[in-house]
This record gives structure tokens, C-alpha cells and sequence, in this order.
């Protein structure tokens, strides 16, 4: 086999199409945040219209796609995908409404409780340090903690700030403070039981949960081993001994 550092004359590069299953509403609503954001900025050009910009970084946020993959695809860099991905994100968030301001809304409506839960957005990997706080144990998976509240019917009213996925829906309510917006704007809220011991006022509780399943008490044993006579071993079922421990086995308990 001759060696030859000479490139081959038919490659070129390789890009192929695919079809993204994307809502209309928030094509538009990102084309129009840019439009406005540049207009505003003074921005005389940009290497793609508004629209594009916004396929591209909604393929990034809600289809995971490779910001080289994306860039290579535009003929642009990797770098402006990314300024552009962080440049939406700023917009979306100064948008977003304020808790308090949230809360005094659905009070205005009429509604008497909010409902409250955490969940975890999946992310890849990360590698270093930064891999262990992103890593929930309870999803057996990586990713980012939220806070959510949504009205009776369940459309959101807020969203918290993403946390480590190890974070928990105890902790991510105290630190934004949920049981004072809540008491400030009148309202009450729901949990699940994920939300057990938020609210330690029983004479005024602000956040309702349910009733979790008592733990199996501990079995004492003896010093042999052998569980003591007097426990049980689960609550409410007593421990039954073996067929052939018994005097006469035809009398054994089915």
C-alpha cells in the first residue's frame, strides 16, 4: 500500500436535514424577542435573520443538538451559536415574572391556593467537580432541580432558578422564601410528600401535605441473634415460625 498525503478529490462537507417538532407560538415569540432586542440595540446586521436564529437555539435547548453541529450547518461558528443561545436566555429570563408579583396575580383572580413541586430536568454529564452535585439520587440520573408553582388547574405561575439536581424541594423552598410570599399574598399551597416538614407552624400551617406511611419498626434481636418474643418484626403482623418448629405441623397457620 503506497503512503500519499494528497486529499482526495470528492470530499466535501457532509451536512443533511431533519425536521424538528416545534410549536409555532414560540418560534415566533423568540423571532419576536430578537427582533425587538436588535432593534433596540441598534444592531445594523446579523450573519442570519431573527427567525433562523431561533430555530437554532431552540434545536440547542429543547432537542440537545451540538452547538458545532449546529454552527457547521449555518456556515457560522461555534461561538456565535453560543452567544446567540445565551442572548435568548437573558431575554427570556428578564421577563419572567417576580414571585411576589406572581402571587398577588392569582390572588386578584380569586384562587385561595397554589400548587407546589420540584422536579428534575435531565442534562448530560459533566465532567470535574461539577459532576456530583448535578447527580440526583433520588432519579438515579444528572440534571437541574426546579421549583414550580402553577394554579389550580395547573398553568404555571412561576419557576425557580435551576439548582443542582441533588437539591431537594425542602431546601429550594426556603431559599426563595416561598412560605413568606405565600403568607404576605393570602395564600395557602399544596404539596406533595416530598414536602413533609416545610411548614412547622401547626396552629397556622400555610403549606398542606399528606400523611406519610409509618416506617417498619427496628427489630431488637438478643444476643444470640434471634428476634425477641415480645417485638414485631412489621407493624400490625406478628412473626409466625416455621411449619416443622411447631409440635404438630397439620395445625400450622395457612
Amino acid at each position: 500500500m503506497t503512503k500519499t498525503k494528497e486529499h482526495a478529490g470528492d470530499t466535501v462537507s457532509v451536512v443533511y436535514q431533519c425536521r424538528l417538532p416545534l410549536s409555532t407560538h414560540t418560534l415566533h415569540y423568540l423571532a419576536d424577542l430578537k427582533r425587538r432586542h436588535l432593534k433596540a440595540t441598534r444592531s445594523r446586521w446579523r450573519a442570519l435573520p431573527p427567525g433562523r436564529i431561533a430555530v437554532i437555539v431552540l434545536a440547542v435547548l429543547r432537542h440537545d443538538q451540538r452547538l458545532a453541529d449546529m454552527a457547521g450547518a449555518n456556515d457560522i461558528s461555534a461561538t456565535t451559536v453560543r452567544r446567540w443561545r445565551d442572548e435568548l436566555i437573558a431575554l427570556l429570563d428578564a421577563r419572567t415574572p417576580c414571585l411576589d408579583r406572581a402571587l398577588k396575580k392569582i390572588a386578584k383572580q380569586g384562587a385561595e391556593v397554589v400548587l407546589i413541586d420540584g422536579t428534575l430536568i435531565p442534562t448530560q454529564r459533566r465532567t470535574g467537580k461539577a459532576n456530583r452535585p448535578n447527580y440526583s439520587g433520588k432519579h438515579r440520573r444528572h440534571g437541574l432541580h426546579v421549583l414550580a408553582l402553577t394554579d389550580e388547574r395547573g398553568c404555571l405561575v412561576w419557576i425557580s432558578a435551576a439548582r443542582p439536581g441533588r437539591t431537594h424541594d425542602i431546601t429550594a423552598a426556603r431559599r426563595d422564601h416561598i412560605l413568606a410570599h405565600l403568607r404576605a399574598a393570602g395564600l395557602g399551597g399544596l404539596a406533595d410528600l416530598g414536602s413533609i416538614g416545610l411548614d412547622d407552624d401547626g396552629g397556622d400551617p400555610v403549606v398542606v401535605t399528606g400523611f406519610g406511611h409509618p416506617r417498619p419498626q427496628a427489630r431488637t434481636r438478643r444476643k444470640g441473634g434471634q428476634p425477641h418474643p415480645g417485638r414485631r418484626t412489621r407493624p400490625g403482623r406478628t412473626r409466625l415460625r416455621p411449619c416443622e418448629e411447631l409440635a404438630d405441623p397439620h395445625r400450622a397457620p395457612h
